[in-house]
């Protein structure tokens, strides 16, 4: 594996360089301060994972993830200090993988690492699953809601396929976590809420007043026995 970490904290590089070398000792590790030349290594290395902080001393981190979508669907994971719910929807939106608040465990890393790269594993001839009038085509990320075909990410599809497989069920946030992250971690729910926002704005007509991706407080989320 080919990691590329854009980040301008040595201490930081260190840090995420000893949890790979930890758990992947054969990983190729590349680190740069500079978006500029971030954005150079991630065109000419081809690095498998990206780490990418936002507050870079040349130019943001979003254009640094803005520039690097425009040819590249490497998995890249946000790591930084910001963590306004604003600033994780931006960085979603743009195309990130994940979004991981600073101070950040380096086991809570790993397993997030782990579950990215596990998406990339996906075979394009994944079989679908269904429930209802929706039918989400798992190794393209494609979801079909009746007539609509709504593109998801990696993570978005991790959740649909969770939820759809539970029939209608409650997928508790426990089970969610796990199946997308691998591991629970501090924040993880606060996280999983925002993708199941960004879901909505997707698959909803009224994302404030849902009807497909029903919330159970205290519990988890449901698909609607109607979707």
């Amino acid at each position: 594996m080919k990691v590329l970490i854009i980040e301008d904290d040595p201490e930081i590089v260190e840090s995420v360089f000893m949890a790979f070398k930890m758990r992947w000792p054969s990983t190729q590790l590349t680190s740069t301060d500079s978006g500029e030349e971030g954005i150079e290594l991630a065109e000419n290395h081809a690095p498998d994972i990206i780490i990418l902080d936002l507050g870079l001393p040349d130019i943001s981190g979003f254009d640094v993830l803005k520039q690097i979508r425009v040819s590249s669907s490497v998995p890249i994971i946000i790591l930084t200090v910001k963590g306004e719910e604003c600033d994780i929807v931006k960085g979603l939106e743009l195309g990130a993988d994940d979004y991981i608040i600073k101070p950040c465990g380096q086991l809570e890393l790993l397993a997030r690492v782990n579950a990215r790269m596990r998406d990339v594993g996906y075979p394009a001839n994944e079989p679908s699953v269904s429930f209802g009038l929706l039918r989400l085509s798992v190794g393209t990320h494609q979801l079909f809601c009746g007539e609509r075909e709504i593109g998801l990410t990696a993570l978005e599809t991790r959740i649909m396929q969770f939820l759809i497989n539970n029939e209608g069920r409650v997928a508790t946030y426990s089970g969610l976590v796990h199946y997308v992250w691998g591991d629970e971690y501090p924040g993880c729910v606060d996280s999983l809420r925002v993708h199941i926002r960004r879901l909505r704005e997707k698959i909803e007509a009224d994302p404030s007043h849902p009807q497909v991706i029903i919330n159970r407080p205290g519990a988890g989320y449901c698909l609607a026995h109607r979707a």
